[in-house]
C-alpha cells in the first residue's frame, strides 16, 4: 500500500494525496488519507476545461449558494476530478468562499499533473488548491478517472446516501454520469447549466433522439431541475434525494 505523500499547490500550501494503483486498494488508500466511515456523498462532474468565462461566471452562484452549504448542512464529504477548472474549480472557490470544512477530495490522473517527484507532462493542468485530499489514480488521458471517481465515492458512502450532481459537461462527462449510474447512485442534471446537462434533461421530457441520452433517462436514476427555479427548490430537492428510501449503494 502506498503512503500519503504532500503536494504543493498554486496557493503555497500543501495537500496530502495518495497514488492508488488498483480499485481494491482504495479503501486502504482513504483510510491511510484519514478519511473513511459512512458519510453522504456530494459527487460533482461536467464541465472542465471547455467552459466559457460566461457559463463559469452564470454558474458560480449554484456552488456558492447551493451546493457547498448543502454539504456542509450533511456533513457530507464531496468527491470531484480535482483540477483548477470548470465545476471543480467553482467547488473549490465555494468551499473557500462560505468558509465550510467539508473534506472535497479529488480523483485525478497521475499522468495529467504536476507531482513533486517527476517532470510535469507537457500538457499538464493545475490542481485546485482548495481541496483538501488528493487520490492519483493510473492514466494519462482525462476520462480514466471516471470509474475511479465514482468508485471512491462508494466506498466513502460505504452505504450511506450519495446523489451525483451534473452541471454542464462535455464527452468525458457521458462517461462519469455512466459509471455513477452503474453505481446505483442517483443523478441530478442542472438543466440550463449548458451541453450535456440539457442534452439529458431534454431526454428525460421526451426532446432528443440522441439514444445515450434515452437509455440514461431510461435508468430512473436521473431527475433534472431547472437553473432558472429558485435554488430554495433546488437544495430541497437535494435533500429528498439524499434523505429517499433506497438510496444507499446497492440498494
Amino acid at each position: 500500500m502506498e503512503k500519503p505523500f504532500q503536494i504543493a499547490i498554486s496557493n503555497g500550501l500543501t495537500t496530502p494525496a495518495i497514488r492508488v494503483q488498483s480499485p481494491q486498494d482504495l479503501s486502504g488508500a482513504l483510510q491511510e488519507l484519514g478519511i473513511h466511515g459512512s458519510r453522504p456523498i456530494l459527487v460533482v462532474v461536467g464541465g472542465a476545461s471547455k467552459m466559457s468565462e460566461a457559463d463559469l461566471s452564470r454558474l458560480r452562484s449554484l456552488f456558492v449558494q447551493v451546493l457547498a452549504p448543502l454539504a456542509e448542512e450533511l456533513g457530507a464529504l464531496v468527491v470531484d476530478g480535482g483540477t483548477d477548472a470548470g465545476v471543480m474549480q467553482m467547488m473549490g472557490q465555494a468551499r473557500a468562499q462560505t468558509g465550510a470544512t467539508f473534506s472535497l477530495i479529488g480523483v485525478t490522473p497521475e499522468g495529467k499533473v504536476a507531482l513533486p517527484d517527476r517532470d510535469p507532462p507537457s500538457d499538464f493542468t493545475p490542481l485546485e488548491p482548495h481541496h483538501t485530499h488528493f487520490v492519483l489514480i493510473p492514466g494519462s488521458n482525462w476520462g480514466d478517472e471516471s470509474p475511479w471517481l465514482a468508485g471512491v465515492a462508494t466506498v466513502l458512502a460505504s452505504g450511506a446516501p450519495s446523489v451525483a450532481v451534473l452541471v454542464n459537461g462535455g464527452e468525458i462527462a457521458w462517461k462519469d454520469v455512466s459509471e455513477n449510474l452503474a453505481a446505483n447512485r442517483p443523478v441530478l442534471a442542472i438543466a440550463g447549466s449548458g451541453r450535456l446537462a440539457d442534452i439529458l434533461a431534454a431526454a428525460l421530457r421526451g426532446e432528443t433522439a440522441e439514444e445515450r441520452a434515452k437509455e440514461i433517462a431510461a435508468s430512473g436514476l436521473v431527475q433534472a431541475f431547472e437553473m432558472k427555479d429558485s435554488f430554495d427548490s433546488l437544495t430541497r430537492l437535494m435533500k429528498q434525494m439524499f434523505s429517499a428510501p433506497g438510496r444507499e449503494l446497492g440498494a
